[in-house]
């Protein structure tokens, strides 16, 4: 269940009533702008959750920012394998449950079905991000090809770089220690990469850190709130509620000497083998034009670090509570380990042996979603499915994730955390690498499918195993105090895992 002031408890309450007031405010444009845009008389031929008038249906609209996956599961039991479609607040989005709908989405070129534009609605890139993000996308070959085929060589950098981030923020103590998860693991998992974004020292600067963290915030609380609004009071709420653009001139601020002695460092010397392998290398090896000054970069490399800080932190720790809450999961977990470590080292190679930890991270995916929608798209123009459904230029369209991951026709006894359960399938079919974390398919769709999904899940899936596996080998954990998961917190469709949760760390007994 949503609870504002539990997801942004940290905040001011004089912060936290202005982004109450401005839920109040999204509500009544809905109703004064929903029925003029004309989509709800676009829509009629698609049945949906409550009432098509606009008046009626924004009471749905609450419901779903109020509830987001119990309205989407009334949906998909009312019409299994169908489209349906929910008021949001200032649009209709059509859901999709059926495989054969979902492929075809998948195979849509963006010129019929556009990410760019759901992800630019989604997070209000022309006021967080920045327009040159969504415009010019040059980093994401970059994550998809040069950081995944460099991580062979990246892994024991990353490796190296957690041991040395937990012995300082999780020392080896032989009493149980309180750790307040949330704010612990986003720390270490911002430094970890930024150990391949930027390198050492900045990677470990206090400052710098502390700065990605409240960025990746800023920019998820800016565009969820954005979006609640109509499109022109959007820049004059932006300039009331944003901290984006002065997090980005601290940035500047942080990564200016960097660049410079990088551009030096070149000048002197045309060997590359001599540049440092990281991400800002590859930047500046790309960057044209004015993406090539220092805060084009800057606000680059604080996107990158976005990305992976949001998606990596919020994965592991739905995983992790799983650990604490059932710490009888170490004993198998251990055992592969260590097998694998002793055999392989803290290598690419071990770490993708690893499959019983993999499995456990991927069932935790799978039973906690970062939404509990995917593959969102926008119509660039009107388009027709197989099944007859004809979605008119302009709708937003998504996944009900949900149909899928807890489907018992593909998952048996699907709302049950079997930790070791795509271990067990890989045995039944070992064609190859089908059901790994990292594999996508319209029956696995926590990272996506087809080419808009993530880019970075190769690195991210590393990491987060490199992680997870340091803790296995080295920490006992247990609930501080609870004996059952700590219960996740709604945004609209995220998926958050408990903010305030604490957990106990000690040395590992043997």
């Amino acid at each position: 269940m949503f609870d504002l002031k539990d997801l942004f408890g940290a905040l001011p309450p004089s912060i936290v009533d202005h982004q109450l007031l401005l839920v109040g405010l999204g509500t009544v444009s809905w109703l004064i702008f929903g029925y003029y845009k004309g989509q709800s008389r676009k829509l009629t031929h698609i049945p949906s959750i409550g009432s098509d008038i606009p008046l009626f249906s924004s009471f749905g609209a609450l419901n779903y920012l109020l509830d987001s996956r119990k309205v989407i599961n009334a949906g998909v039991k009312k019409w299994p394998n169908a489209v349906f479609k929910i008021p949001d607040m200032l649009q209709w989005l059509v859901v999709i449950t059926e495989s054969r709908v979902i492929e075809e989405i998948r195979k849509a070129p963006e010129s019929v079905l556009s990410f760019m534009e759901s992800l630019d609605e989604a997070l209000q890139l022309e006021y967080t991000l920045g327009k040159h993000i969504s415009l010019n996308t040059y980093h994401v070959p970059l994550i998809r090809a040069q950081l995944t085929r460099a991580l062979p060589q990246l892994v024991p950098l990353v490796h190296e770089e957690v041991v040395d981030a937990f012995n300082e923020f999780i020392p080896l103590t032989s009493e149980w220690t309180s750790v307040k998860a949330s704010e612990t693991f986003m720390d270490i998992i911002c430094r970890a990469s930024n150990r391949v974004f930027v390198g050492r020292p900045l990677c470990r600067d206090p400052d710098f850190i502390a700065l990605n963290v409240q960025y990746t915030i800023d920019v998820f609380k800016t565009g969820a709130l954005l979006r609640i609004v109509p499109t022109f009071l959007r820049p004059l709420v932006n300039k009331l509620i944003s901290n984006v653009p002065r997090k980005t001139d601290d940035g500047l601020r942080h990564l200016a000497p960097l660049i410079a002695a990088r551009r030096k460092q070149r000048e002197e010397s045309s060997n590359t083998d001599e540049r440092p392998l990281d991400f800002l290398t590859w930047l500046m090896d790309e960057a044209k034009g004015e993406e090539a000054t220092d805060w084009y970069l800057a606000s680059r490399i604080l996107t990158v670090n976005f990305t992976a800080i949001h998606t990596s932190s919020m994965t592991f720790m739905h995983a992790f509570y799983y650990l604490a809450a059932f710490p009888e999961y170490m004993t198998p977990l251990r055992e592969e380990i260590e097998e694998v470590i002793q055999r392989e080292g803290w290598t690419k190679a071990g770490i993708d042996q690893m499959y019983k930890l993999d499995s456990f991270i991927k069932e935790s995916q799978r039973l906690h979603p970062l939404s509990v929608v995917a593959m969102q798209r926008v119509a660039v123009k009107d388009h027709t499915f197989t099944d007859g459904t004809m979605v008119p230029r302009g709708t937003t369209l998504a996944v009900a994730l949900d149909s899928v991951h807890l489907n018992e026709n593909i998952y048996s006894d699907p709302l049950t955390f079997d930790p070791f359960r795509f271990v067990k399938l890989k045995e039944q079919d070992t064609t190859g690498r089908k059901f790994d974390i990292v594999t996508t398919s319209v029956e696995s769709l926590a990272f996506g499918h087809g080419r808009h999904a993530c880019p970075g899940r190769y690195f991210a899936a590393c990491e987060l195993k490199v992680m997870f596996a340091h803790i296995v080998m080295n920490y006992d954990v247990k609930l501080e105090n609870e004996n059952v998961r700590p219960k996740d917190l709604w945004f609209v469709t995220s998926c958050v895992p408990n903010p305030n949760a604490k957990v106990l760390f000690r040395k590992r007994v043997l």
